[in-house]
């Protein structure tokens, strides 16, 4: 489902700005984009989104709009012991007959001439996800109620695709008994020809119109679609991630659709079963964009 927060806040000596993004996925994907300051807690982030953004790809991204969190320590020259070193090298040079320069690399290299400062308002204090993981909640929830707006939107939708599947069941329970008795014509009919008009044994005839009822009757196959629309009204009622289980019944119902298409025998029961497949198909590309 699509998403978007964003929150920023104090942290230790800077101001931390993230935002997340989210589109429709079948699964969570999270893509991190995250300052090198922040390495150390990429894996509670990932695992705090998967609690909050079950599903969807998720992509984060964390910036500092003031400042750092670390700042990098300053480096101090020390020029007395520069000359010192500078004054002792060329003395060595003059005694030992040495050819060459002493040059600036020389002079860096050794100890004390040049050290990184350690003290003053230099932060060494590394960024701990205590520290980030409000920032990242406040985020989260802004892409939660978005999410939730929209999700409220596709509940209506779904609905009333739920209520078009179940008017084409009640038009193929209602021509049921027509399509029966409309095969015991056609078998008698058939049956009348194959034996040139001679009389028929109704008594067989009876059986073996109520053995083509029972391998054609779609009772079971109606029961149990209700049930299906059923448990999908009470999962779309429901405030936790219903995605998942919306679509493992999106799939019970066109096995359902399909047994009856297949055991159909008329034209009008046909017609409804493709209509209804029509709105299945519907219904699933909806539940893409469903958590």
């Amino acid at each position: 489902m699509t998403g978007f927060g964003a929150a920023e806040d104090r942290v230790l000596n800077g101001r931390l700005r993230v935002e997340i993004r989210t589109v429709n996925h079948r699964y969570f994907n999270p893509q991190l984009k995250l300052p090198a300051d922040l390495a150390g807690i990429e894996i509670e982030m990932r695992e705090r989104l998967r609690q909050l953004l079950e599903r969807g790809h998720v992509a984060v991204s964390a910036r500092w709009v003031e400042g750092a969190a670390t700042e990098t320590p300053g480096v101090t020259v020390d020029l007395a012991r520069a000359k010192q070193v500078l004054a002792a090298a060329q003395q060595l040079k003059k005694k030992l007959k040495l050819k060459g320069t002493v040059d600036l690399a020389f002079i860096a290299r050794h100890p004390d001439v040049l050290t990184a400062a350690n003290g003053g308002s230099v932060q060494e204090q590394a960024v701990q996800w205590a520290d980030v993981k409000p920032i990242v909640e406040r985020a989260a929830r802004d892409v939660v109620a978005m999410r939730e707006r929209e999700g409220e939107a596709l509940a209506a939708e779904l609905t009333m695709r739920l209520g078009a599947l179940e008017a084409g069941a009640r038009v193929i329970e209602a021509q049921a008994p027509a399509r029966l008795k409309a095969e015991h014509e056609r078998l008698k009919h058939a049956v009348a020809e194959l034996t040139a008009g001679a009389n028929v044994d109704e008594q067989r005839l009876a059986l073996e119109i109520a053995l083509l009822a029972d391998r054609v009757d779609i009772t079971e196959e109606l029961v149990r679609f209700r049930a299906h629309i059923a448990a999908a009204r009470t999962t779309l009622g429901s405030d936790q991630a219903v995605g998942k289980q919306l679509g493992f019944l999106a799939q019970e119902l066109l096995r359902e659709v399909n047994t009856m298409g297949s055991k159909a025998n008329d034209a009008r029961i046909t017609q409804t079963v493709i209509a209804m497949k029509g709105e299945l198909e519907k219904l699933r590309e909806q539940l893409e964009n469903l958590e």
